[in-house]
């Protein structure tokens, strides 16, 4: 994700809120909403925002920013009539993880100032406020829609109703369980990563070396050691237990803590700063190295395991659960989930191919259901290490036109869709007739998606002024 994009996606009105605020009494308006205006300028810098991040407008953006915007006033003043609250933690939490983000990828907190030509910590309240606003108009959607509920028999007629055309294509899918192992690393490889660790932390702690230099030049956590290891501020959640157990108790900022041993390799960590029940630390991160003969002894290990199954010595699904070293599948026969955020089958055992991780992907090409692969080396997405796999393919469902017997989940979730968006869509018409609202000459000439925004005067059946 670039730059660009990850502001994006940190809402353009968010990108906006801090300009919004400095906005002169000579500002022109465009719109009212009850009694809030939106102003020329807050459409004008969204509309270059999304140009310059390349999103799509479906229509005239001079009339498609105003309505998002009027609607998202709807739904906050619903909210305020609701009393609805967000988890300020969380919110917190959100907002640091993208600034943190944003740190990374531009180097420090000066660098961000000038990309974004303000200060940090007013952007970083913009953010906040934008995140706090998401989350109070999708508590209110959810009440709106929260009542819903759909059938089998329902699905059925939905269906009925939908031209051919109108179906989507659904792209070949498959069902996939793995089992893999991670090479064993020698003893003398572990003792080395924790002697130089222990070295980096004496110097710290001896004041011969700063915490964060000794990050800059030899952490392994890519993400943070160009900050010299810095995280920024997280709440315990954000970090594996065996790490947060120990960065959550540190107190002496100019100290380092003892190694601490997690999934991702060997720790020493450093507190910066506790704020509440968040903290920033620095960490170095240290990964043992696997040699080339550790990965081919791995590799006949699972060689080995792949023939016992095929020699019916036990189960592809008892291997997963007694053998494999992926905790995420081990308990549940190896079968494996989408956790893909930006796929149509998130949380599904259902992969498109570019879903899957490259190797996997290139491994079920040519499988039918009930192969097993060869064993093969791929990178473990996680942790950033190579490991051991092999996979079974246990469905495969060839390109087609959505239909009920093959994708009745997908099915649902488009029926669930349209009797929840019609649901927001009554209400918000309902909405929209009983709040003042005035545009201005020059906004009026538009074909909005809700069409009570132009109100009628008495008497004349013309524009409300």
């Amino acid at each position: 994700m670039n730059i660009k994009h990850l502001i994006a996606s940190l809402s353009i009105f968010a990108v906006l809120a801090s300009a919004s605020a400095q906005n002169n009494i000579a500002e022109e308006v465009a719109w009212v909403i009850g009694d809030e205006p939106i102003y020329k300028s807050d459409i004008e810098k969204a509309y270059q925002e999304m140009l310059q991040n390349r999103e799509p407008v479906k229509g005239d953006p001079y009339c498609v920013i105003p309505e998002e915007l009027a609607i998202n006033r709807l739904f906050l003043h619903q909210a305020d009539i609701d009393t609805v609250e967000v988890q300020e933690a969380m919110v917190q939490q959100q907002a640091d993880q993208h600034m943190n983000y944003l740190i990374a990828e531009l180097g420090s907190r000066e660098k961000v100032e000038q990309y974004l030509n303000m200060p940090f910590s007013q952007f970083r309240e913009s953010v906040v406020s934008n995140m706090r606003d998401r989350s109070r108009i999708a508590q209110v959607r959810h009440s709106l829609v929260q009542n819903v509920k759909v059938t089998p028999s329902d699905v059925r007629r939905y269906y009925s109703t939908l031209s051919q055309d109108s179906l989507p294509m659904v792209p070949l899918e498959v069902e996939v369980q793995i089992v893999t192992l991670k090479p064993l690393i020698p003893r003398e490889e572990i003792d080395n990563v924790k002697a130089r660790l222990r070295e980096y932390s004496d110097r710290v702690n001896k004041g011969e070396s700063e915490f964060s230099t000794l990050a800059i030049l030899y952490s392994e956590d890519p993400g943070s050691s160009v900050r010299g290891g810095e995280l920024g501020f997280s709440g315990r959640a954000a970090y594996v237990p065996e790490f947060a157990a120990v960065a959550f108790n540190l107190n002496d900022p100019k100290k380092a803590s003892k190694i601490v041993e997690t999934e991702y390799g060997y720790h020493i960590i450093q507190l910066i700063e506790k704020r509440g029940d968040r903290i920033n630390v620095r960490h170095i991160l240290l990964k043992p190295k696997v040699s080339d003969k550790d990965l081919t002894d791995a590799l006949n290990r699972m060689d080995s395991i792949r023939a016992d199954i095929a020699d019916n010595k036990f189960s592809f699904e008892e291997a997963a659960r007694f053998l494999s070293h992926d905790k995420d599948t081990r308990y549940s026969r190896g079968v494996m989930v989408n956790s893909n955020d930006r796929s149509r089958n998130y949380g599904t055992t259902r992969f498109e191919m570019s879903d899957l991780a490259p190797e996997i992907a290139r491994a079920v090409a040519n499988m039918q259901p009930g192969d097993i692969s060869d064993a093969f080396v791929m990178k473990d997405p996680k942790h950033n290490s190579e490991i051991v796999a092999i996979v079974k393919l246990t469905r495969r469902v060839d390109a087609h036109t959505a239909n009920l017997a093959d994708d009745f989940q997908l099915i649902k979730s488009m029926y669930e869709n349209h009797v929840q968006n019609d649901i927001v869509r009554k209400w918000l018409d309902k909405k929209i007739s009983e709040t003042y609202v005035r545009i201005e000459d020059g906004w009026r000439g538009c074909d909005f998606v809700h069409k009570g925004w132009i109100k009628a005067r008495k008497g004349d059946g013309k524009n409300d002024d």
